[in-house]
């Protein structure tokens, strides 16, 4: 019964059992016996560069792919060095790599080819946009220094954009809208061109706010992985956008079309992100640098001209200097006034009283007298001219009576008694006028004498001051002088011992100011 429960022995068979190193021993044996050398015409994809020396580097055709390296010390007598987009004739042997089941060729020699078929295809294609002016250095718009809103066309479930949102963050954190694409395959390219053109189509002050600056996004990859980048409804997108467009798409060595399209090109996406925004930090100290700058160039600004205005200033005299001339004639011409006005004074009154002399009221009597004397002389010299006139008047009437009416004759006398009469009021008037000239002419020069005399000086707050029938008008003078007398304008205050022995013999009143 126990047999019924134990397993069967295996049947014994031809087939012999290898292990997996022996398998993979012998498979390698074989592809190295066969293919010990070749040569192999492909297209250079993905090139890396390890930090080994290593190069390695895929080479492709339309249906295939063949993993080649070069170990470092051939790497550097290659040919030609491989770059990926090259169409190359690769030196080598075929052998397999047992670590990952796979087959690889390892090249001593690499030289060109000819252009790829992609490359081929994209310089054509860069040449037909770059015709057109798509990639103008003229039709490029600046990059806002501080944009508002951030617009990003990318991948949201990469790497990307997570970098771009943490380098804004660390320098100066914005508004981001992300706009989500496909960043590789068929649907690459017209996602990416809606997206350009649906964030240009975003009016402003909307309720989703307009980016001012857009930012193309993706990391790193082969020539074909970054394909869509190079399509021409992704170069026309960028192109046509109204909002300035950074492009970030792979690393510092992939180029696209939509770089040379794009207002700037940025080596990577995170350094997208620090084209787009300053550094806040560095942005305040800035600013406070700038401020401290201006505070200390004002400061010493004002520091500079107070200098220059004090050195000017001890270039010029003094003010005391220049005033104190003028204040000394001025205090010198003070001392010689009341001196001079009273030289003036004299000198007006005895001109005044010469003039009065000729101009006294028994002049004017005297010449009024004679006027009216001359008056009469020349009266009666009128008379007897008048009566000859008269006469001769009377012979030629008596000669033209005869031929004349006795009317005419009585209005040729009446005629010339209004003439007569006429001249006489005539000759009164003017006498009178003459006379009343006079008399205002004197009453002037009276009122001037008052004007000009020291009695209206006095009444200004002058005084005189006399020792004896002297005038005093020095102190030294007055010194000198035993008594001194001072008129003003209500009347004389002595002054010395005829003062003092006056005053002892008067009785006590009230004190004088002076």
């Amino acid at each position: 019964m126990s047999d019924l429960f134990e397993d069967a022995a295996p049947a014994p068979g031809n087939a012999p059992e290898f292990t997996v190193s022996e398998l993979s021993g012998a498979v390698r044996r074989v592809i190295e016996g066969e293919f010990g050398l070749v040569r192999v015409r492909g297209e250079v994809g993905r090139v890396s560069r390890p930090a080994s020396g290593h190069l390695y580097f895929d080479l492709k055709d339309d249906r295939a792919v063949i993993a080649a390296v070069t170990w470092k010390g051939q790497a550097a007598r290659l040919t030609a060095r491989p770059e990926e987009g090259m169409e190359v004739i690769a030196t080598g042997r075929l052998t397999t790599f047992p670590g990952q089941s796979k087959y690889q060729l390892i090249v001593d020699d690499v030289v060109l080819a000819g252009a790829g078929a992609l490359m081929a295809m994209l310089e054509k294609r860069k040449a037909q946009l770059a015709a057109e002016g798509l990639f103008d250095a003229a039709r490029k718009m600046p990059i806002p220094y501080l944009p508002e809103v951030i617009g990003v066309v990318t991948s949201p479930s990469g790497a990307v954009i997570r970098d771009i949102l943490h380098r804004l963050r660390d320098r100066f954190p914005r508004r981001v809208l992300i706009w989500p694409v496909a960043v590789q395959g068929e649907k690459c390219a017209p996602e990416v061109a809606a997206a350009i053109a649906g964030f240009n189509a975003l009016p402003p002050g909307g309720a989703i706010p307009r980016p001012d600056v857009l930012i193309v996004a993706r990391g790193g990859g082969s020539l074909e992985d970054l394909w869509g980048f190079n399509e021409e409804i992704v170069v026309r997108a960028a192109a046509a956008s109204r909002i300035p467009l950074i492009s970030a798409v792979g690393h510092e060595t992939d180029t696209t079309l939509i770089d040379f399209a794009a207002d700037l090109r940025a080596p990577t996406p995170t350094a997208a992100a620090e084209l787009a925004v300053p550094v806040r930090l560095e942005l305040i100290a800035t600013l406070d640098a700038l401020g401290a700058r201006q505070s200390h160039a004002l400061m010493q600004g004002l520091t500079r001209r107070g200098q220059r205005l004090r050195d000017l200033g001890r270039a010029l005299p003094r003010p005391e200097a220049l005033t104190a001339p003028a204040s000394q004639r001025l205090d010198l011409l003070a001392e010689r006034l009341p001196n001079a006005l009273a030289q003036v004074a004299a000198r007006k009154r005895t001109a005044f009283a010469e003039r009065a002399a000729h101009v006294r009221p028994r002049l004017l009597a005297d010449l009024a007298a004679r006027l009216r004397d001359r008056l009469g002389d020349r009266a009666a010299r009128l008379a007897p001219a008048l009566a000859r006139g008269t006469e001769g008047a009377a012979r030629d009437h008596a000669r033209l009576a005869a031929r004349l009416r006795p009317e005419a004759l009585a209005r040729a006398t009446a005629e010339r008694r209004r003439s007569f009469d006429a001249l006489s009021a005539r000759l009164e008037r003017v006498a009178a006028a003459q006379t009343e000239g006079w008399r205002a002419r004197l009453g002037a020069l009276d009122r001037m004498r008052q004007t000009l005399g020291y009695t209206e000086t006095l009444k200004r707050g002058f005084a005189v001051v006399r020792a004896g029938a002297a005038i005093v008008t020095t102190k030294a003078a007055a010194e000198a002088a035993p008594a001194l007398e001072i008129e003003f304008q209500d009347g004389r205050l002595l002054l010395g011992p005829r003062a003092a022995k006056k005053a002892k013999d008067e009785p006590p009143t009230q004190g004088s100011l002076f």
